[in-house]
């Protein structure tokens, strides 16, 4: 193995849990969360040797997970017209919270596919400015879509 796949492979072995954060966000089915998987390492490799650095790594990551995970979202959603549920058993238990956990990934599951990439990402606790380099917009507009999206979850019932 040369140098650049020992790095490359040392940066997926770092970021492989933000890869398949943002992957379980757009799927709750294991085969195909490692298609997505997959899917996005190519579109990493690929783009490996263009990357200068100019944006964090991580924020690179984050920006071709998200976008290789819409676009087949789209793509998905194009041929079939059902939306997605996360009707994964996260807890075998039933508590009060493991409940309203589950209900707030259904909710998401039903949001478009930036506002759930928006919300992954703050979630994850990135900062406004970093959801802004990732998903394009500035962290003004993060701010206020994210207002948005949170009335728009209280709003969603529970179909």
């Amino acid at each position: 193995m040369n140098t650049t796949e020992q790095q490359f492979s040392q940066l997926v072995k770092d970021n492989r849990s933000t890869i398949y954060a943002v992957c379980y966000m757009f799927s709750n089915d294991a085969d195909e969360v490692a298609d997505l998987f997959q899917e996005v390492l190519v579109k990493l490799w690929n783009g490996y040797e263009t990357f200068h650095g100019k944006s964090d790594v991580k924020t690179w990551i984050y920006r071709v997970t998200l976008n290789t995970c819409i676009t087949i979202d789209r793509k998905k959603r194009n041929r079939r017209k059902a939306l997605l549920s996360m009707d994964v058993d996260y807890f075998s238990d039933e508590e009060k919270s493991t409940a309203q956990v589950r209900m707030l990934h259904e909710r998401i599951a039903r949001l478009q596919p930036l506002d759930r990439a928006i919300v992954l990402l703050w979630l994850e606790q990135i900062s406004y400015d970093e959801i802004g380099d990732i998903v394009g917009l500035s962290a003004k507009n993060v701010s206020v879509r994210l207002a948005r999206i949170r009335v728009q979850l209280k709003n969603m019932s529970n179909e």
